[in-house]
C-alpha cells in the first residue's frame, strides 16, 4: 500500500510528529497527589466520626500504588475511640468502603460507627448486643459499619455487594451496613 502525501509529508511522519509533540507535552504527575483530585487512577476515602468528631477526606491510592502515610493517616481515624489503640486497617476494607461510596455516586462523607475494636470494646459490644460477633472482623481491623443520610441501607448495600469482595451485613433497624474483606457474603435485613 503506498504511502499518502500530504503536502510533501507522509502521513506516518506527521502522526509521528503529532505524537513525539503529544509525550512532550503531557505533564507527570509522580507522587503528586495533590495533582490528582478527580482525575486519573485514584482511590479516595471520605467519612467523619459523630464520637469523635473528626473528618478524614484522604486520596490513599494513586496510579497503583497505595500512599503510606494516607493508610496511616486512614488507620488513626477509624481506631478504636473507647480505647484509643490504632490498628492498621486493611487496605482491601478501604477499597470496599471507597468503592461502594463512587458506586452510590454520593459527594456525602460516610458516617463512620465503627472501625477497628480491641477485644475489650468487642466483649463489652457483644454483652450489650446480640448482633455483635464474638470472632469480629472489626477486631483484625478489615471491618466498618458505616451509615449515609442521602441512601438507605438497602442501597448501600447493593452496591457493596456488587463489589464481591467481601462481608456485607444490612442492620436496618440501627440503619447502618457493615462491610469487610473476608468471604463474600450477606446477612441482615
Amino acid at each position: 500500500m503506498a504511502e499518502q502525501k500530504i503536502a510533501g509529508i507522509s502521513r506516518r511522519s506527521l502522526l509521528g510528529a503529532f505524537m513525539a509533540t503529544a509525550v512532550v507535552a503531557t505533564p507527570t504527575y509522580s507522587n503528586a497527589a495533590g495533582f490528582l483530585r478527580g482525575s486519573g487512577d485514584i482511590r479516595r476515602v471520605k467519612m467523619y466520626s459523630a464520637r469523635t468528631g473528626e473528618k478524614i477526606d484522604m486520596i490513599y491510592w494513586v496510579e497503583g500504588q497505595y500512599i503510606k502515610d494516607a493508610l496511616t493517616e486512614i488507620s488513626g481515624f477509624m481506631r478504636d475511640w473507647r480505647q484509643n489503640e490504632t490498628k492498621s486497617i486493611d487496605p482491601r476494607t478501604i477499597d470496599i468502603i471507597a468503592a461502594t461510596h463512587k458506586l452510590l455516586d454520593v459527594n456525602e462523607p460516610y458516617l463512620l460507627l465503627s472501625g477497628y475494636r480491641t477485644p475489650k470494646t468487642n466483649a463489652m459490644l457483644r454483652s450489650r448486643s446480640s448482633g455483635v460477633a464474638k470472632h469480629s472482623l472489626h477486631m483484625q481491623a478489615q471491618a466498618a459499619d458505616l451509615r449515609l443520610g442521602s441512601r438507605s441501607v438497602n442501597q448501600m448495600a447493593k452496591a457493596a455487594l456488587s463489589c464481591h469482595a467481601g462481608g456485607v451485613g444490612r442492620y436496618s433497624h440501627s440503619d447502618f451496613v457493615h462491610m469487610d474483606c473476608g468471604p463474600v457474603r450477606t446477612w441482615g435485613a
